[in-house]
């Protein structure tokens, strides 16, 4: 297990055996195999270091039987029998007069036996507990709460606290359980104490020292998580006592080498009593070589080498003698060190020490085990700190869960403290392991903390108000308190977003990826593999969020609650090369890890920012699952059996820990496991059959605002940035068009969100900075790289022009760019090379600040600068759309269309899975593409020479002045010829329409004639047409897009009413015209008309094949019906009136809209039916009223 986790002791032996895996009775605890390879292998010491068989006196023993001898660096067998035996240290203890706390042999006094290093059997088994009933008597007697022990346990184990006798015996069993054979005890509980410990260093020779001590009152399951040096909360005096009585304790039984008294300490009365002594080196040994300057290893290596302590340099520097003695005599004893007189140094100020384990603190510590992708960690002069691994290594299920220790130092605790704090918060652990990392440095921030104000109940207390028992959070929620510790610098909800963003990537990924396969392997994809939007389930804290995560782009989501889309945050999501996830939410950026894959049994986790981030699987009582890895040791209720809410049902061992397993609800159990399995997190242990499957309380899911930066509603989500358009319309620009790529290609954007980037897009167009903006980011790429005079040049025009536009803004006066001098700079510095290769160079060099130029020479329109840029970026989106369609409404279906891209694309099935996706979200980019035709036909209506960006209908063309509008009809009349049904026929419709307008006489020119034939018919006095009039009606040219211009240009009022009856006979030539009388005093028009529908040679949806056929039904007049489709139509309700009842028309002439109310009574008075001159129709309304108001100056036409 060890080389599979990589540890990093392996790379640092000379010589590495392996030895049998599994638990450590296999392996490090086991005595006899430790012993035969230590001959085998010619030792001469074998150091132990903690844990395992380091406290086991039958391995010195062994090892002395050895021939030759093997020295034990460590207390010799008798010694550590009897001391490190937890019994039989407490017997010698009260025996010598130390203080002990209450226990079952509390009363037994017996001399121990220096000679065979052992106390008399009867004495021993007099105070071991045999039986769990003599437990329950014990524990009664002495009064809850009570301490059952193991004898042999340490670090944890073979521990457990009892509070009712009801308890008793499945502690009991749980603690012979952890440490099988060893003797058993029970000791009376000291509420409120500190876990105080002396460190001792003894020599072979009688003397005994101690070396200050340590704090060790921050613990978690008996367990210390924190310890501290010197300890302070004891007074001087009290604490000289304590050392005294831990010296004169190791003398009693003459103990050699490195051990540890550890002591139970009451503030309240200022007493101590023994707990237990520890024959080996502690692990947190670091914090007394640094208050002491003594390397506590380096001195266990010197007393088993035979050194007596006053021998040791750095002993003797601690009591103030010179580091190495003077030469003398062999019998001179002038440099021996009484150390019971000798003053010892004060501590080298302070320092504290935090064990990293592979612990869930938010589950009551529970042991996790996995694999590490990252560890970093930098000693400083203020931290060191060691692992067992490194960023390729792992924590197994029969591991220790410490796998690392940090330790700082200060001049004071204060200092100290604030050290550790950083250092923890700089430590980056990554993994599928969860660690107390976090959680430690918040504790450490506590008020009760930094005040000292703590005891060994303290953590235990805090972890009892987050957790019922080692379980599940009690409720489904966890509870806190002002010295409650919360580990999470960032809201849940952002870490919902991060999930949900990651689950969402992950199946868009996944899809992906089994469409290309399924294209490869000839077989015919879902079009579910296409859709763009996922539905995500998490629960985070007893909460559950149901959430929509819409793909707006390869890497772009938008996240909202399933129920309410209406809100919405956006996410942007990038794979690592580690294979991590950089999340950008709300301007702010995560780097997130996924230690844990979302799954039914287990939930996902992901690590951000160093916290481990655990969702819950959905809540199903019924289903009784380890979530972790290891083995199930017993079950405590059999098959069929009744279990009540919150009762234990099953113990499992987790890295040498037994832990109970608790029912969330009532009911009968139903076994699937059997004692001694092994056990993977997720396992399904046992089945229950709830009593009250009704009344079972599922997880509450989450409504209402997520408190996540840039969560808010999708119109002001949508809503055009001013700020940005107007001070950098280049980003403006940039950001829409890239909106609008993402929708033609298939991934989902929101009706709001594509009129706020048509709305940028048009903003920016008309920016006249755009083109200064754009140019000048290709000049900082070209910093440089170009000659200094041609980059001046160039920079100073670009100056002086913002230096004009400053001027002039808000004046009204239209600004030209001066691309065309830009050009002619970029030339002329060209041909004053006379060398070929140099002017090549410098042509390929400034070839892309050329391109970029180029578009802004060719936009002839002031008020939009970027029009011909705009106008290439659309030529490019429609050629796309039409060969992604082109694909799909040539074929009969979906399978067609993907078995003939297939026979095109056999060796890029990528392109059929971007072709297919595209055509996917056909209703959004047939919309858009209808937005980009519209744009086109407004850009051909405008008149240049009014030096205005408003086309003639009224509405501002993004692309108006466009050179290159001409060269853009082949893509139009292409998409006019798309058949395929009702999903192209609006956008075929509006491409056709598209082209009959472009092959209609220029504006000017239908000006002039729509001028004169007014003026004829306003001299005119029958119903008689001047042929001038008769050819505009004819050539069915559109009037309404120049009806405003001429009305409002100086005209008499009589041709404004010629002018009104010309475009009432253009507008009802379905229909048959009977009288016309004009009004110009009034500024009226009555006509009578009937009904009579005239059939178009061609219909709207009719289908063209090509450009010429298209070309020759306009010259031939057939494309009339087409263009009529907005401004002459009949009504259907027209359909119901007979074609033999004469109608009355009416259209009236105002300067504006205030003007109306003093106007209708004329308007009113000219219908026979008003007047009473005729009766009113049975059919209902059958007149017409129009009213134009020819003053105002923003038109907005309909579409």
């Amino acid at each position: 297990e060890d080389f599979r986790a990589n540890a990093e002791y392996i790379r640092m032996g000379d010589v590495i055996v392996d030895v049998p895996g599994g638990s450590n009775n296999h392996n490090y605890a086991n005595v006899t195999l430790i012993v035969e390879l230590a001959r085998l292998h010619g030792v001469h010491a074998v150091w132990a270091g903690w844990g395992h068989a380091s406290e086991n006196p039958t391995l010195p023993d062994e090892l002395e039987r050895s021939n030759p001898p093997i020295k034990f660096i460590g207390p010799q067998g008798p010694p550590m029998r009897a001391l490190g035996d937890k019994i039989g240290s407490t017997i010698i203890a009260q025996s010598a007069g130390v203080p002990c706390i209450g226990w079952n042999g509390q009363d037994i006094i017996a001399e121990y036996d220096r000679s065979k290093g052992s106390l008399p059997q009867d004495v021993y088994d007099e105070a071991t507990v045999s039986t769990a009933t003599q437990a329950e008597t014990c524990a009664t007697q002495l009064g809850f709460p009570v301490m059952i022990k193991a004898s042999e346990g340490g670090g944890g184990k073979g521990i457990r606290k009892v509070t009712r006798a009801e308890d008793v015996a499945d502690a009991y069993r749980q603690v012979c359980g952890e440490v099988p054979g060893s003797p058993i005890f029970i000791m009376k509980l000291s509420q409120n104490s500190r876990h105080l410990e002396v460190q001792l260093l003894a020599d072979e020779y009688g003397d005994a020292i101690a070396l200050n001590g340590r704090d060790c009152s921050v613990q978690r399951r008996h367990q210390k998580i924190i310890e501290e040096g010197p300890p302070v909360a004891a007074s001087p005096d009290v604490w000289k006592e304590m050392e005294k009585a831990a010296v004169a304790l190791a003398k009693a039984v003459h103990y050699t080498n490195a051990g540890t008294v550890e002591y139970l300490y009451s503030e309240l009365d200022s007493k101590f009593y023994f707990l237990e002594l520890n024959p080996r080196l502690q692990v947190e040994h670091p914090v007394t070589e640094m208050i002491t300057r003594v390397n506590l290893p380096a001195a266990q290596l010197q007393v088993a080498m035979g050194l007596p302590l006053y021998h040791i340099p750095e002993i003797r520097e601690l009591y103030g003698k010179n580091r190495y003695e003077e030469a003398v005599a062999d019998n001179d004893e002038s440099n021996k060190i009484d150390f019971a007189t000798t003053p010892r140094e004060d501590p080298n100020g302070h320092c504290i020490a935090v064990r990293i384990t592979a612990e869930n603190a938010e589950a009551g510590f529970k042991p996790t085990s996995g694999g590490i992708q990252e560890l970093n960690f930098r000693s400083t002069p203020s931290v060191w700190g060691y692992f067992s691994m490194d960023s390729s290594g792992s924590i197994h299920e029969f591991a220790d869960s410490q796998f690392g220790h940090l330790f700082a130092r200060g001049s004071d605790r204060e200092h100290a403290r604030r050290n550790m704090v950083l250092a923890l918060k700089e430590l980056s652990i990554r993994g599928d392991i969860s660690t107390t990392v976090e959680y430690i440095a918040k504790l450490m921030e506590l008020e009760d903390y930094v005040a000292n104000r703590i005891d060994t109940a303290w953590l235990d207390g805090i972890i009892a108000q987050n957790i019922d028992g080692m379980g599940a959070a009690a409720g489904g929620a966890l509870k806190r308190r002002r010295s409650s510790v919360n580990i999470e610098d960032v809201d849940n909800h952002v870490y919902v977003v991060l999930g949900a963003t990651i689950l969402a990537f992950d199946k868009s990924k996944e899809a992906e990826t089994t469409f290309l396969n399924l294209i490869e392997k000839g077989q015919l994809p879902p079009r579910t593999l296409l859709t763009m939007k996922h539905k995500i389930e998490l629960i985070l804290s007893g909460m559950k969020y149901k959430l929509s995560c819409i793909c707006n782009g390869p890497d772009r989501f938008s996240i909202s609650l399933s129920d309410d889309e209406s809100n919405k945050v956006s996410t942007t999501v990038r794979v690592l090369s580690d294979g991590g996830y950089l999340i950008a939410i709300g301007g702010q950026s995560y780097v997130t890890y996924v230690t844990a894959r979302n799954s039914a049994s287990t939930g996902m986790r992901i690590n951000v920012a160093g916290a481990s981030v655990a969702f819950s699987p959905d809540y199903d009582p019924t289903s009784l699952r380890s979530d972790v890895a290891g083995k199930l040791v017993k079950k405590l209720k059999p098959e069929g059996a009744h279990v009540k809410k919150g009762e234990a049902y099953a113990e499992i061992e987790v890295m040498k820990m037994f832990m109970p397993l608790k029912v969330e609800e009532s009911g009968t159990i139903s076994w699937r496991q059997n004692e001694g399995a092994s056990l993977q997190a997720g396992d399904l242990l046992a089945e229950v059959e709830l009593d009250n499957p009704e009344n079972v309380a599922m997880v509450s899911v989450f409504e209402g605002a997520m408190n996540v930066a840039g969560w808010t509603s999708t119109a002001a989500a949508a809503a055009p940035a001013p700020s940005i358009a107007k001070t950098r319309p280049h980003l403006a620009f940039r950001y829409a068009l890239e909106t609008l790529k993402a929708a033609m290609a298939g991934y989902i954007q929101s009706l709001e969100d594509v009129e706020a980037a048509w709305a940028d897009m048009a903003i920016a167009v008309a920016n006249p900075l755009l083109p200064a903006y754009e140019i000048e980011e290709n000049m900082s790429v070209l910093s440089g790289r170009i000659p200094a005079p041609l980059f001046d040049s160039v920079s100073n025009v670009l100056t002086e022009f913002k230096r004009s536009y400053d001027a002039t803004s808000g004046s009204g006066i239209p600004l030209k760019f001066p691309a065309r001098d830009l050009l002619s700079i970029l030339k002329s510095y060209a041909d004053t090379i006379d060398d070929t290769s140099e002017k090549q160079l410098l042509e390929t060099v400034t070839a892309p600040l050329r391109d970029t130029i180029l578009p802004y020479s060719k936009s002839k329109a002031a008020g939009v600068p970027g029009a011909e840029r705009a106008l290439l970026c659309f030529e490019e989106i429609l050629r796309n759309w039409l060969g992604v369609e082109r694909s799909f409404y040539e074929a009969n279906d979906f399978s067609d269309a993907v078995e003939n891209l297939r026979r095109v694309h056999k060796t890029d099935p990528a392109v059929i899975l971007d072709i297919c996706r595209a055509h996917e979200q056909l209703a959004t980019s047939s919309a858009i593409a209808g937005k980009i035709l519209g744009a086109i036909s407004d850009g051909t209506r405008l008149d240049l020479d009014a030096n205005s960006a408003v086309s003639n209908v009224g509405r501002v063309s993004m692309v108006a002045g466009a050179e290159s509008l001409s060269s853009i009809m082949p893509v139009v009349a292409d998409i006019g010829s798309i058949g395929g049904g009702d999903s192209y026929a609006e956008v075929a419709l509006r491409a056709r329409k598209l082209l009959m307008q472009a092959s209609m006489p220029s504006l000017d020119r239908r000006k002039e004639h729509i001028l004169s034939a007014s003026k004829d018919i306003s001299e005119s006095s029958g119903s008689d047409l001047s042929r001038e009039a008769q050819n505009v009606l004819a050539e069915r040219s559109p009037i309404a897009e120049v009806l405003f211009p001429i009305l409002k240009s100086n005209i008499s009022p009589s041709v404004s009413i010629g002018l009104l009856e010309l475009y009432l006979r253009h507008l009802y030539r379905p229909y048959s015209l009977k009288t016309f009388e004009r009004d110009v005093d009034k500024k009226v028009v009555k006509f009578s008309f009937l009904n009579k529908r005239e059939e178009g040679v061609l219909s709207s949806s009719a289908s063209i094949t090509s450009f010429s056929e298209l070309t020759r039904a306009v010259s031939s007049g057939s494309l009339g019906q087409v263009s009529d489709h907005s401004e002459s139509k009949i009504d259907r309700k027209d359909e119901q009136i007979p074609s033999t009842m004469e109608r009355t028309g009416v259209c009236m002439l105002l300067n504006d809209i205030n003007s109306l109310n003093a106007a209708m009574p004329n308007a009113l008075e000219k219908f026979p039916q008003y007047s009473g001159a005729t009766s009113k129709s049975d059919v209902g309304a059958i007149n017409v009223l129009y009213f134009i108001v020819a003053g105002v100056d923003a038109i907005v036409g309909s579409d």
